[in-house]
């Protein structure tokens, strides 16, 4: 994929979206988008996320992280801008 065309975000999700299967979620939604990443627990019950892909991909999963898995209740999605490029693929981390 040219650089051009990638976008990178670090997503933030706060709400009820621990122990609701979002993670899970979250791989198969980016999975199937076609987005590299990750995503993870946070000790301050939110989730992160980071995705990479085609912009509209990024935008498209970023707008469905404001709903998530349908136990989740999702309050707020803060994006932040990511620099750094991740490898190839979608994956759950450890919680940190």
């Amino acid at each position: 994929m040219p650089e051009q065309s990638v976008k990178r975000v670090r997503v933030v999700i706060s709400g009820r979206v621990q122990g609701v299967w979002f993670r899970g979620w979250t791989v198969d939604e980016a999975t199937a988008r076609g987005l590299s990443g990750w995503v993870r627990n946070c000790r301050d019950g939110t989730v992160e996320a980071v995705l990479e892909g085609v912009p509209e991909a990024v935008d498209a999963m970023v707008e469905a992280c404001r709903t998530g898995p349908p136990a989740a209740r999702v309050h707020h999605v803060e994006p932040f801008a990511h620099d750094d490029p991740v490898a190839p693929g979608f994956h759950s981390r450890p919680t940190a």
